[in-house]
């Protein structure tokens, strides 16, 4: 490729293409590389989406078989259709992977398959099979994710001792399986298979669910998971994880030293992720990473070498795929010029359980830590109609703001729709409202947002209604 464009991308997941596009909004002529098959990264291919597939179809099931009968709806035996199930998701994949290949032509973005390695700091090799080409930037923006962080100790074989990208695509529905960590990706596709039977044990270094959310949300999950038969083992690390005869012998040893061996038909190593930067040709331009392999940069984005910018899983900050997705079009819009800002305090977390999870801001825990005093307002969902009307009562919001001034400084919620409901949370802290001002709020009855409402006003003194 003898062009020149404005700005390079290598990877095309939820910074990339964003990235790319915006970037073609600006006007700059704009090409994307990516190394797979399909665009859209690992949020769209194996992550988010088909995650989110799969816990969809899931809870209509749980739902058909322990909700419905209440509800008065009689529907006879119900049995889980695992080849469909999957083809769904894989429709959903298709769909929405195709939708970005839409978007690339859309926005008249050139699309280079194959893996990009910088020769100089405007040049960088696409090296599919055999083809190799030269593509020239002048700005070139690396958002090449990030893959399943392994453990040593546990060496996965992508057939019995697996990662998130193979537990989305189980030939069976597994009797037993063992999940190593107890963060989001181990609760959400934890929460998927003992929804269809299989029973699930957790196994956390730390001593609860969610080790980086509030305390309470990981507690109210933990009591929410209990009800599908999932067990847990907290501050307990894996010693060692071997497959014999296609069952998966783990063993353990928790805070006491006590040893502790478990089996299952699988298990899920799930201890987090690191950024993938092999295979860039980092060494060939000098472009810096940090001691946890994340490539470093400034606050408009750019690496140690003059006109390389990274976003996303491959710098410091939460790996989530909004986070990302911002991240790219605020570096493009710097790169273009403009005055363009993020504000990460306002970056809700959501885990797609069921009950739902959402966070943003800061936990208690962080306000203790430094010397902040503040208020707190809990409101259950017991004490919600919209919530007894819908037989989902389990869970809470809290509202946390300054003792001083009232202004928000965190939202933690465990409910229905806790993943729609956080943008709430994030208006309110990104006009930086106080909690009377989100209680002064008219919110529509009945409905489960009230119950932000509730647990704001239980956070100026106590005014809570309907507890």
């Amino acid at each position: 490729m003898s062009e020149q464009f404005d700005v390079g991308v290598i990877g095309a997941g939820p910074a990339g293409y964003v990235a790319a596009i915006r970037s073609a909004q600006l006007g700059l002529k704009t090409v994307i590389i990516e190394a797979q098959e399909a665009l859209g990264g690992t949020c769209l291919n194996w992550g988010c989406i088909p995650s989110k597939a799969l816990l969809d179809s899931s809870e209509h099931y749980h739902q058909a078989i322990h909700k419905f009968d209440v509800h008065g709806i009689k529907t006879g035996k119900v049995s889980v259709d695992w080849p469909q199930m999957q083809k769904r998701k894989n429709d959903v994949v298709g769909n929405t992977t195709q939708g970005i290949d839409y978007l690339m032509s859309k926005n008249k973005i050139a699309v280079e398959k194959g893996l990009g390695t910088f020769k100089t700091s405007t040049e960088v090799e696409v090296k599919n099979g055999k083809k190799k080409t030269s593509v020239h930037a002048k700005k070139w923006v690396i958002a090449t994710g990030s893959s399943v962080t392994e453990l040593p100790c546990a060496p996965m074989d992508g057939q019995r001792i697996i990662g998130s990208n193979e537990a989305i695509s189980l030939p069976e529905i597994p009797k037993e399986m063992i999940v190593i960590g107890g963060g989001v990706i181990g609760v959400e596709l934890g929460s998927v298979y003992a929804r269809l039977g299989t029973k699930v044990t957790i196994i956390e270094f730390f001593d609860r669910l969610l080790p980086t959310m509030d305390k309470d949300l990981g507690k109210g999950l933990q009591k929410a998971l209990k009800s599908l038969n999932m067990s847990f083992h907290f501050n307990t690390k894996v010693t060692q994880a071997e497959v014999k005869k296609n069952v998966v012998h783990v063993t353990a040893e928790d805070k006491a030293g006590k040893e502790i061996k478990l089996t299952a038909d699988y298990t899920l190593v799930s201890i987090g992720r690191r950024p993938n930067t092999a295979g860039l040709g980092l060494d060939n331009v000098g472009v810096a990473v940090d001691a946890q392999g994340r490539i470093e940069i400034n606050s408009n984005f750019e690496t140690n070498i003059p006109g390389i910018y990274a976003i996303g899983d491959v710098v410091k900050g939460a790996m989530l795929a909004h986070k990302a997705s911002e991240e790219g079009v605020v570096c493009v819009e710097k790169i273009a010029g403009h005055q363009a800002h993020l504000n990460y305090n306002t970056i809700p977390g959501v885990v797609y359980t069921w009950p739902e999870v959402a966070s943003v801001g800061k936990t208690e825990q962080e306000l203790k830590d430094a010397g902040v005093e503040y208020n707190a307002g809990k409101f259950p969902f017991k004490a919600s109609g919209r919530a007894r009307a819908s037989e989902e009562s389990d869970g809470f919001i809290k509202v946390i703001s300054d003792k001083a001034t009232d202004e928000i400084l965190g939202v933690h919620m465990i409910g229905p729709r806790a993943a729609d409901m956080i943008a709430e949370a994030v208006v309110a802290m990104e006009y930086r409202a106080s909690a009377e001002d989100i209680g002064m709020l008219v919110h529509p009855h009945p409905t489960f947002t009230e119950a932000i409402k509730e647990a704001a006003l239980g956070a100026t003194g106590n005014r809570a209604i309907h507890i």
